[in-house]
């Protein structure tokens, strides 16, 4: 059963309100592209540490790059914002178009956890670039494992269940294209598959893949997923014939 507009004091039903999905997840997507860019011309091209580097290489890394790793922080915590306001719009326009199985709940579970996880990894990325930090080089490199772990596996795990709590109702109930659902449902999946990185490193690959590909493709969903059931109906369907009976 679909939800209805709640009429104004003139009698005409009132538009759903709302940022639109699309243009937050271009947001989100844009300022966590700018922490990269940014971060990459204040390093002067270098490669952003790993964690598993040495104790040394890591804690030289961050006391040597102040600015870029404080500025990358900061723009990392900001691209949460839109992805966690991203994450209940679409909860709530999922409920609009009357979807009522678990796909909603999990949808903003998934990319509330994400949002948090984001923050999280920003505030950590943010502390490494802290002088009084950085001097003791084992909390350094713990710091960055921290880091690495919130905004990687974290982030991804989370991002998938945002994905796959649209995808599902979106594929079943035809509210975007097969194709695009279905590419949806294979980052998802491969996302929640990136948990497994904590213990084998060579399936690390999984983490930008579900980063960037989910980004992407939240760009898309958001921009695709109709207003509400009305606009739904509108779109296209398969033609199913229907069997006609005779009276008797």
């Amino acid at each position: 059963m679909s939800s209805r507009s709640i009429p104004d004091e003139g009698g005409r039903p009132a538009r759903s309100g709302g940022p639109h999905p699309g243009v937050l997840a271009l947001v989100s997507l844009g300022i966590f592209l700018a922490s990269l860019i940014t971060s990459a011309i204040l390093t002067g091209g270098q490669t952003f540490v790993s964690p598993f580097a040495s104790t040394g290489q890591v804690a030289a890394f961050f006391q040597q790059n102040v600015a870029a790793v404080r500025v990358g922080g900061m723009l990392q915590f900001g691209s949460a914002v839109p992805l966690g306001i991203y994450a209940a719009t679409v909860y709530a326009r999922q409920l609009r178009l009357g979807v009522r199985v678990p796909g909603p709940a999990i949808s903003f579970f998934g990319g509330v956890s994400a949002a948090i996880f984001l923050m999280v990894s920003g505030s950590l990325t943010w502390l490494l670039s802290r002088p009084e930090i950085t001097t003791d080089v084992t909390l350094t490199h713990a710091l960055a494992f921290l880091a690495f772990i919130t905004g990687g596996v974290g982030f991804v795990v989370g991002t998938g269940l945002l994905m796959a709590g649209i995808a599902v109702p979106a594929l079943i109930l035809g509210f975007m294209p097969r194709w695009l659902a279905w590419t949806g449902l294979v980052v998802a999946a491969l996302s929640e598959l990136s948990f497994l990185s904590m213990a084998i490193e060579p399936l690390q690959f999984l983490l930008p893949l579900g980063r960037f590909g989910g980004l992407l493709w939240l760009v898309a969903a958001g921009f695709l997923l109709p207003r509400n059931r009305a606009a739904a109906n509108q779109e296209p369907r398969p033609h199913t014939p229907r069997t006609t009976r005779t009276a008797p």
